[in-house]
């Protein structure tokens, strides 16, 4: 049976460098599978985070051969011959080995109002098939933040990176701006404190996506558009003025409704 060799990095936030491991290739083995076999025998202390193994935590995203991927969902016979190098998030700040410090991403979802529903009817409320669907797509996110490892913005612009939400709470904002019961208005607020401006969809965040959700086109895109028509569409403007309604600031957006 042939060997593969790993190539994976060992440090902390004070530095660190790559470790070679030579194994026994095994059938069927995805690169985390590998990885255990290197704490099992090799290398007891080398840190890794994971917990599905099913694709489905996002705990286990890193870096192989250079682009992000899910370590139990990338199998070892599909990547190419050579050696297989595994690097943490470059975007986050290295707690240990593969381990890196993803706090920036929780962060952000804390800076998300929740659903601003209006009084319930007495029938209750009532929504159409096809408005469930249009979020439906966005709850499928497992939170592997690899697209926001890939960004630009947050991996190139430390300076941005408190003004920036980026492509997974982008998505978010998408889902309740789309949301029929909701009566908040974002718009503002995505664009003054999130950064939606910055993005320059280049869709390196959808490419990564294990659970291939168009981020870029069903997301991020229709949320510029968005903003767009909320500053500057004529129509738009005109309809606030005869029905006397303003679209909220970026402060009264950003306060949570009181349960």
């Amino acid at each position: 049976m042939s060997q593969v060799t790993m190539r994976v990095w060992r440090g902390d936030a004070n530095g660190g460098d790559f470790q070679e491991f030579a194994l026994e290739r095994q059938e069927g083995e995805v690169v985390l599978d590998v990885i255990h076999r290197i704490q099992a025998t090799e290398a007891p202390d080398l840190a890794c985070r994971w917990n599905c193994k099913a694709g489905k935590c996002g705990s286990c995203a890193a870096e192989i051969n250079g682009k992000p991927r899910l370590m139990c969902m990338t199998r070892m016979d599909q990547l190419p011959e050579g050696p297989v190098t595994v690097t943490p998030m470059r975007t986050f700040p290295i707690i240990r080995d593969l381990v890196t410090d993803v706090s920036f991403n929780f962060a952000m979802a804390e800076r998300v109002p929740a659903l601003l529903p209006p009084p319930m009817p007495e029938d209750g409320y009532r929504m159409y098939q096809e408005d469930v669907e249009r979020g439906q797509e966005f709850r499928k996110c497992i939170e592997c933040f690899m697209c926001q490892d890939v960004c630009h913005v947050i991996r190139d612009h430390e300076e941005n990176k408190q003004h920036y939400a980026g492509p997974r709470f982008f998505i978010r904002y998408a889902e309740l701006e789309m949301h029929p019961l909701d009566t908040n208005d974002r718009r503002d607020y995505v664009r003054e404190e999130m950064g939606l401006g910055y993005c320059n969809i280049t869709k390196c965040c959808t490419e990564v996506c294990p659970e291939h959700i168009k981020i870029t086109d069903n997301a991020i895109i229709p949320m510029k558009e968005r903003v767009v028509d909320a500053h500057y569409d004529p129509v738009a403007w005109l309809g606030r003025k005869i029905r006397r309604r303003t679209k909220r600031t970026a402060s009264e957006a950003s306060v949570q409704p009181q349960p």
